[in-house]
């Protein structure tokens, strides 16, 4: 097995919770899912989104200067499936949402919103590394619905462990 066979191979054993990064353009929203998020800092609170600069809401973000990071639940399998076969606004079509502070999609029911605005974009090859400053923070009821996982190339729902 040569070194991206491994490294493709080692990233799929690496859990990552599945989010729809979103936006909006012309008061139409966009978005894409993505598990290559983190939280960067607390002073002021950030997060780190890479971001494959192939998808059609990479430069929209770039250009508007906002995004939000929506993670979603077991029950939103819907949404991601849609957002991988459907471009655009299409990609909504079924999705309730609305607009943040900053303009961006926050997606109705998602485990937790992180709304942004853009603070710093970083080439990191075929992906842009987006630092974005939280500006709302949107958090449902501590007990509604568990996060979705994607690991070993597959969907995993987290759970307490007893």
């Amino acid at each position: 097995m040569n070194v991206d066979q491994a490294f493709r191979e080692a990233m799929a054993r690496f859990p990552g919770a599945v989010t729809a990064i979103t936006t909006a353009e012309a008061g139409e929203p966009l978005g894409f899912i993505a598990t290559a998020v983190c939280s960067l800092s607390m002073d002021p609170p950030s997060v780190v989104v890479c971001v494959n600069k192939s998808v059609s809401a990479h430069n929209v973000i770039l250009y508007q200067g906002f995004f939000v990071v929506n993670v979603l639940t077991a029950d939103h399998s819907d949404i991601v499936k849609r957002f991988g076969e459907r471009k655009g606004a299409a990609s909504f079509d079924g999705t309730e949402w609305v607009a943040g502070e900053t303009g961006a999609s926050l997606i109705v029911g998602a485990r937790v919103s992180l709304d942004c605005t853009l603070a710093k974009a970083h080439d990191g090859f075929s992906h842009t590394i987006l630092v974005g400053v939280v500006e709302n923070v949107v958090l449902p009821d501590a007990g509604e619905g568990h996060c979705l996982l994607w690991q070993g190339r597959s969907f995993h729902k987290a759970i307490e462990l007893a």
